[in-house]
C-alpha cells in the first residue's frame, strides 16, 4: 500500500454544498436563503437569544436569590468512603484524588460524617463537620485541617 492509494472509508465523507452555482446544482439564483427578508442578507447573523424584538427569555424570567461570587466550594467525602484506606494510612487530598474518591478538589476537600469508620487513620483535609470529626477520633484516628 502506498500513500496514493489511501482513501476513506466509503460513505465516512460527504462532499460540500456548492451554493450559487446555477439551477442544475438545487442551490442556484438564492443560494438557499430564500427572498428577501432579514435572513437573505449579507452578514445576516442575529446575536445569541434573540427573539425578533420580543422581550427575550432571559430577561422575561425574574430574578431570584444571590450568588456568592465569594463562596467556598469544598469537595465532599463521607466518611464511610475512607474505609478503602488501610489502617494507619495517611488521608490527604492528593490520596483521595489518586484512589477516585474525589475527582475536582475545587477549593478544597470536607468530610462529612454519614455512616461509619472502623480504621486508624490520620486525615489531613481543608474542612470536617463536627460529626465525622469525632468519628475518626472515636476510632483511634487524627483529623487535622490543612
Amino acid at each position: 500500500m502506498k500513500l496514493h492509494d489511501l482513501s476513506p472509508a466509503a460513505g465516512s465523507t460527504k462532499a460540500r454544498k456548492r451554493i450559487g452555482r446555477g439551477p442544475a446544482s438545487g442551490q442556484g439564483k438564492t443560494a438557499g436563503k430564500g427572498h428577501k427578508g432579514q435572513l437573505a442578507r449579507a452578514g445576516r447573523g442575529m446575536r445569541a437569544g434573540f427573539e425578533g424584538g420580543q422581550m427575550p427569555l432571559q430577561r422575561r424570567v425574574p430574578k431570584r436569590g444571590f450568588n456568592n461570587i465569594f463562596r467556598t466550594e469544598y469537595a465532599i467525602v463521607n466518611i464511610s468512603a475512607l474505609d478503602a484506606f488501610d489502617d494507619g494510612d495517611t488521608v490527604t487530598v492528593e490520596a483521595l484524588v489518586e484512589k477516585g474518591i474525589v475527582k475536582k478538589t475545587m477549593d478544597g476537600v470536607k468530610i462529612l460524617g454519614n455512616g461509619e469508620i472502623s480504621k486508624k487513620l490520620t486525615v489531613q483535609v481543608n474542612a470536617f463537620s463536627d460529626s465525622a470529626k469525632s468519628k475518626i477520633e472515636a476510632a483511634g484516628g487524627k483529623a487535622e485541617v490543612i
